[in-house]
């Protein structure tokens, strides 16, 4: 995607015409799952092919609701640990903590000073944690500024997440219009992209909803760090139907298309197939297990390759990467605003 940039400097930080840039960002707040890898971050790995890709870890953001001190801390050093096994390549692509490069908050101020208080009110995303959580912070309702400074502030051309964060990247594309129509040709206005469709994965005690580390019950999802007994035993006691047939059927028996569902994405099979092969949950439990764990074993091994010196070595050369290009871009944006 070719981009005219008016006035902005030369700089490094200018994507190419042919390697477009892509931004992503996730949370530091737990071990990723398997529904995280296969819904999206397995994504993040395959876009390195055909994009200058910059990946955040959004420690900031996680801030926004109350934290123990050092949770951040410890949780941001494992969630790299998973990215980098994944296939994200510090070489290749900037992986790095948002903390680590101040113009994020810098740029999130001015981003705020340009939204308006209805645009951020009307956010999804704040409607529905401030109506689930008993204390509600300010940055909770501002979060979509900040978010809107980490995509900015990479001249991104593109940012690949789902359809649940268009509105995140559309209110982005309004400040970033609206900034750009006070103060001149300053930011580059990103694009919404819905990557190829990743596999939905189910809890596995409650199909009716996606896994997630938040669950209520930790037998529902499989995390990357889980041991072959644990895996198993997770997959013994998945929650099937009341009859025995099997059958890939989502609407009327979530929890045995689940397991057709993960068995399909490890193995590069069809779900409605492959239930062929089964006329008892039992032995489609036992294959699925095997199959989730020879789906994560490069990953583990990688992983316990992984440790807490060569993970923060790794993330300041990200850091050092990611200030290469959200330095001038910050600069621009003090030039156009001029303060004194």
């Amino acid at each position: 995607m070719a981009l005219s940039y008016g006035s902005m400097a030369d700089s490094e930080a200018t994507s190419t015409a042919t390697r477009p840039r892509a931004f992503s960002g996730i949370q530091p707040t737990g071990t990723v799952h398997l529904g995280n890898y296969l819904g999206a971050l397995r994504n993040w790995s395959r876009l390195q092919e055909t994009t200058d890709g910059v990946y955040c870890l959004v420690d900031l953001h996680a801030l926004s609701v109350p934290r123990e001190p050092g949770e951040i801390q410890r949780a941001t050093l494992e969630a790299a640990k998973d990215l980098i096994s994944i296939g994200i390549d510090p070489q290749r692509s900037t992986l790095f903590v948002q903390s680590h490069v101040r113009e994020h908050t810098e740029l999130a101020w001015q981003m705020q000073c340009v939204a308006g208080f209805g645009e951020l009110r009307r956010m999804t995303q704040f409607k529905d944690k401030s109506e689930s959580s008993q204390f509600v912070s300010a940055a909770l309702f501002t979060y979509p500024t900040l978010q809107a400074a980490d995509i900015l502030l990479y001249d991104t051309d593109i940012v690949p997440v789902g359809d649940d964060q268009r509105q995140h990247v559309e209110f982005t594309r309004d400040i970033a219009t609206r900034f750009n129509s006070r103060f001149g040709d300053v930011l580059v206005i990103p694009e919404h992209r819905i990557p190829q469709a990743g596999a939905r994965i189910m809890d596995l005690q409650h199909p009716e909803n996606k896994m997630s580390k938040s669950a209520e019950s930790p037998m529902g999802s499989v995390l990357l760090t889980d041991t072959e007994a644990q895996i198993e035993k997770k997959f013994k006691r998945a929650v099937t139907d009341t009859d025995s047939e099997v059958r890939y059927d989502p609407e009327n028996k979530p929890g045995v298309s689940n397991l057709l569902a993960i068995l399909a994405v490890a193995t590069d099979g069809d779900p409605t197939t492959l239930a062929e092969n089964y006329t008892q949950y039992g032995p489609l439990k036992t294959d699925a297990a095997a199959a989730v764990i020879e789906l994560l074993r490069p990953i583990q091994n990688k992983r316990s390759e992984l440790d807490d010196q060569t993970t923060v070595d790794l993330l300041n050369l990200g850091a050092d990467k990611a200030r290469d290009v959200a330095v001038p871009v910050m600069e621009r944006v003090r030039d156009a605003v001029k303060l004194l």
